[in-house]
């Protein structure tokens, strides 16, 4: 029999929950009978959505100002958790940033910062919860990859280099939490209607126009709404799958890297 996780009654802690495929998530969880605790950069924005599920779904939601690359602020968030929740059921890694340009255009500094973000934020976050999902009679830690964690395009090397890091550690951490009460859910989408094309963070010396170009052609490829992102990865979450593709674009991606793994740009790239 396949094993579900029943989410009503369960709380849930969810990065980067301001909008996008955070909001989504919190938004599915709530519809759900989930309790929230919604963390993202921009405070107003995190209290938007607690207010909306809220309202349309009558859970109990919090908000919190969070970076994720603010390890002194991570570590701290495990006890407000605790005394606002008493538990932690589920974490939902969401939390994350772009960075446009080759390796060679993109800085240093450029380059760590989008590492902190969407690689060390998320191994932060994970260590900072570990002991309260150990408490859980059925915990589940779900971290957002992308299909950048699949494929690596041109121009994405900072970008694929976190994605494909967040893979490596959620799969070698499911493996070492076998028999455990924690489950682990890697997850790829594909293009989702977020902003995080548009504020992307631009290399140094492109122009205007060619930055406003390279953004607009990004924002064509990303179609999927977010709330339908939102229920395919709650729904994998309530299914207990250890992976989830988002999205027609990424189950296809995924399919060409595995025919032709060191060819497969020569195919997606046309």
């Amino acid at each position: 029999m396949t094993r579900t996780m029943q989410l009503r009654g369960r709380t849930a802690v969810i990065t980067g929950a301001g909008g996008g495929i955070g909001r989504a998530i919190a938004m599915s969880l709530a519809r759900r009978g989930c309790r929230l605790m919604l963390t993202d950069i921009d405070l107003s924005a995190a209290q938007a959505t607690a207010l909306a599920a809220q309202a349309d779904h009558g859970v109990e939601a919090l908000a919190a100002r969070l970076d994720v690359a603010d390890r002194v602020a991570v570590a701290a968030l495990p006890a407000q958790v605790q005394a606002s929740f008493g538990g932690v059921d589920l974490l939902i890694n969401n939390a994350g940033v772009a960075l446009g340009g080759s390796f060679t255009q993109v800085s240093e500094a450029d380059f760590d910062w989008l590492m902190g973000i969407n690689f060390q934020g998320v191994v932060a976050m994970t260590r900072a919860f570990i002991p309260l999902l150990s408490a859980s009679d059925d915990a589940r830690l779900v971290n957002l990859s992308s299909i950048f964690g699949i494929v690596a395009p041109p121009g994405q090397s900072a970008y694929a280099a976190a994605k494909f890091a967040v893979r490596g550690f959620s799969e070698a951490l499911r493996h070492e939490l076998v028999g455990s009460n924690i489950g682990v859910t890697i997850v790829h989408p594909g293009g989702v209607a977020t902003s995080i094309a548009s504020n992307a963070r631009p290399p140094a010396g492109v122009s205007p126009e060619r930055l406003a170009e390279q953004k607009a052609r990004a924002q064509r490829m990303l179609t999927m709404p977010p709330a339908e992102a939102g229920e395919i990865i709650v729904r994998g979450v309530e299914q207990c799958r250890s992976r989830v593709l988002v999205g027609r674009d990424a189950r296809l991606a995924d399919l060409i890297q595995r025919l032709f793994p060191e060819r497969y740009w020569s195919i997606i790239g046309r």
